[in-house]
């Protein structure tokens, strides 16, 4: 084949990527600007594609007649708890990976074992624990059970294998505790993977939906996803305030992804490089 034409079908998968990535971008760029619309101007029988009368009224509603501004303040305190069990997810990791101790290996294999689980499959074992213990229907009953899991756990420890042992027995000839260690040395050196991991959680508890649901029987506990899903049903013929609430849940995930796809993709690549 004549390398003359290689760039005529380079050209060629180009443009259709960028017609399907057009194709893919259109309802979310619909959903966004029709929340800004009025109803009438959503519901119109000739739509127009820009907001013809701009209003922030949609969103106003959101918080004056559902309790949108109740269910962020949960959405946030789960986030906060994720990134504390983020800490926890680094320390299991860096154990695993820098000290030795009694059945090591067979631990750390268990907790591989349990990302073959499906989680829907354990919603009933640990809902029946939280029951036991009290804590169904309470803000700790939804945070607890997602703080660690085996997926953060394996990044970390496959990132921290590739530290040298060298610096840490260096911490440790110069008086640095265990704790003082981690905090002020395999922390710094760890921030591709803190980052990649921060990002992870916070989409994890901001979309936060199914959990929630099952184990809070009061609206007050309720998140801003399983708030959208009752928008849908008390509102189900005002398009507008569902496309602000749609809007209001998918824009911070969308600015998050697009300033972080980078530290994203860097951090699974350095993880899966050991």
């Amino acid at each position: 084949m004549d390398v003359r034409v290689k760039p005529v079908y380079r050209g060629i998968v180009i443009l259709v990527l960028l017609i399907g990535a057009v194709a893919m971008c259109i309802p979310f760029v619909w959903m966004i600007l029709s929340s800004f619309k009025p109803e009438s101007e959503v519901t119109s029988l000739t739509p127009s594609f820009w907001p013809q009368q701009p209003t922030m009224h949609n969103f106003e509603r959101l918080f004056t007649e559902m309790n949108f501004g109740g269910y962020l303040i949960n959405t946030l305190i789960i986030v906060f708890f994720s990134f504390i069990g983020l800490l926890l997810n680094a320390a299991a990791g860096y154990a695993f990976a820098k000290f030795k101790f009694p059945g090591r290996n067979v631990l750390y294999y268990l907790v591989l074992g349990t990302m073959m689980i499906p989680s829907q499959v354990t919603m009933i074992p640990v809902y029946l624990i939280l029951n036991k213990m009290h804590l169904t229907n309470t803000m700790a009953g939804i945070v607890l059970p997602g703080m660690v899991n085996a997926f953060g756990i394996f990044l970390f420890r496959q990132f921290m294998t590739t530290i040298p042992n060298d610096l840490i027995e260096a911490s440790r000839l110069d008086g640095a505790g265990e704790i003082r260690t981690f905090f002020q040395l395999i922390i710094p050196i760890a921030k591709p993977i803190f980052a990649v991991q921060g990002i992870l959680t916070f989409i994890g508890g901001w979309n936060s939906f199914l959990w929630p649901l099952i184990v809070a029987n009061d609206e007050s506990l309720y998140t801003l996803s399983v708030g959208l899903q009752l928008l849908k049903g008390q509102y189900g013929g005002d398009f507008a305030i569902q496309m602000a609430g749609a809007s209001f849940m998918v824009i911070p995930i969308l600015i998050i992804f697009i300033f972080a796809q980078r530290h994203i993709i860097e951090g699974y690549t350095i993880s899966g490089m050991k």
